[in-house]
C-alpha cells in the first residue's frame, strides 16, 4: 500500500477462524473504521450463503468494501480485485478513516498491501489453451508444456487444475515471459504500512467449525441459492464455479451425484483448503499471531490506534521476522 492509501490494519486466518466477527466487533467501536473483505468470491453478488458473506444488519453498522462486485456468470480476476481495493482505499483514505483488512484468501490479500505487479489478459490465448485442454488429458498435456516453459510455475500447481494451469500458460504464452516472473516476488515481504495480525490455525476446532458451518449453510438455503445461481442466464462462470460449496453442489445438481457425498466433500475440500491458507500466511514474517489467552479485539484495536500515528516504513525495507514493529501491536 502507498503514502496515499488510510492507516490499515489486516486480519488474517483461516476459514472458520471467527475473523469476521472479530472485524465487525472491533470496527463497531471505532469511529472511521471501514473494513474492507478480501476474499475472491464474496465479490460475485448472491453467492451469499455459502461465502459466509456479512448479514445486511453488519453492513448497515460498518460499511463494508469489495462485496458484490459482479454478476456470477462474469469473470472477475485478481487484477479486477486489486483495481477495486484500490478505488476503495481511496476513498477511505478521502473520508480520513482507516481500513481494517479482512480475509484468508492470500494471494488477494498480498496483491492489496503489496500492490503486487499483475499480469494482463490474453484472450486470444485461452481460446486456444482452453480447446487444448477440452480433449481427454488436455490438462496434463498442458501441464506438461508449462513445465517446459516456467518449471517453476508447474511446479506450484497440481497437473489437473484446470484453472491454475491454463492461468500460467495464458500469461507465459502471451506476455513471453514465465508466469513465475510476475509480481509475487512472494519469497520476499516488503515492509509495509499496514500491521498484519493473524489468528493461530487450531486444527480440531477449525475442524469442527467447519463441519457445523457447513450443515448451517446447507440449513439456511445453499442448496437452494446455488440452483437458483446456476438457472440464471450465463450461470456461474468458471471462476465462481470453482468456490467452495458451490462446485461439489453443481456435481449434485448436474452430475447426479448424491447430496450427502456432495456435502462431505464440501467439508474435507474446507478442512483441506484451511491447511493451505495457514502454509500461506505462516509463511509471512510480517504477521503478529495472536497467542493463547490474547482477546483479539484487543490487539486489533490496538492496532488500528497505532496505525494512525506510525510512520510509514521505509521503502525497500525488507522484514524478517516479527520485530520491533510486530511486537508493538500488542494491546
Amino acid at each position: 500500500m502507498s503514502a496515499e492509501d488510510p492507516p490499515a490494519v489486516a486480519l488474517v486466518g483461516t476459514t472458520a477462524s471467527g475473523k469476521s466477527a472479530i472485524a465487525q466487533a472491533v470496527a463497531e467501536t471505532h469511529p472511521g473504521v471501514e473494513i474492507v473483505s478480501v476474499d475472491s468470491m464474496s465479490v460475485y453478488r448472491g453467492m451469499d450463503v455459502g461465502t459466509a458473506k456479512p448479514p445486511a444488519s453488519a453492513r448497515a453498522a460498518v460499511p463494508h468494501h469489495l462485496l458484490d462486485l459482479a454478476v456470477p456468470s462474469e469473470e472477475f480476476s485478481l487484477r479486477d480485485f486489486q483495481q477495486a481495493a484500490r478505488v476503495a482505499l481511496a476513498g477511505i483514505a478521502g473520508r480520513g478513516g482507516r481500513a481494517l483488512l479482512v480475509g484468508g484468501t492470500g494471494l488477494y490479500m498480498r496483491a492489496v498491501v503489496d500492490r503486487l505487479e499483475l499480469p494482463g489478459r490474453y484472450p486470444e490465448v485461452v481460446a486456444t489453451l482452453e480447446r487444448e485442454a477440452s480433449a481427454p488429458g488436455g490438462v496434463g498435456v498442458l501441464h506438461a508444456r508449462l513445465a517446459r516453459l516456467d518449471p517453476v510455475a508447474a511446479s506450484r500447481m497440481t497437473p489437473t487444475n484446470h484453472r491454475r494451469v491454463v492461468r500460467a500458460l495464458e500469461v507465459t504464452l502471451g506476455s513471453g515471459r514465465p508466469f513465475s516472473s510476475f509480481g509475487p516476488g512472494l519469497g520476499t515481504y516488503p515492509a509495509s504500512r499496514v500491521a498484519m495480525v493473524g489468528l493461530r490455525f487450531d486444527p480440531v476446532g477449525v475442524d469442527r467449525r467447519i463441519e457445523e458451518r457447513v450443515r448451517r449453510f446447507m440449513d439456511e438455503g445453499l442448496l437452494e441459492e446455488v440452483c437458483r445461481l446456476a438457472g440464471r442466464p450465463g450461470g456461474l462462470s468458471r471462476t465462481a464455479r470453482q468456490a467452495l460449496g458451490y462446485r461439489e453442489l453443481l456435481a449434485h445438481l448436474e452430475q447426479g451425484v448424491p447430496l450427502g457425498d456432495s456435502v462431505a466433500e464440501i467439508v474435507r475440500r474446507t478442512r483441506a483448503y484451511a491447511r493451505r491458507q495457514w502454509a500461506w500466511f505462516r509463511r509471512d514474517p510480517r504477521v503478529r499471531w495472536l497467542e493463547v489467552g490474547e482477546d483479539p479485539r484487543a490487539v486489533v484495536s490496538a492496532a488500528l490506534d497505532r496505525a494512525a500515528t506510525d510512520p510509514p516504513a521505509p521503502e525497500g525495507c525488507r522484514a524478517h521476522g516479527n520485530g520491533p514493529r510486530g511486537a508493538r501491536l500488542g494491546p
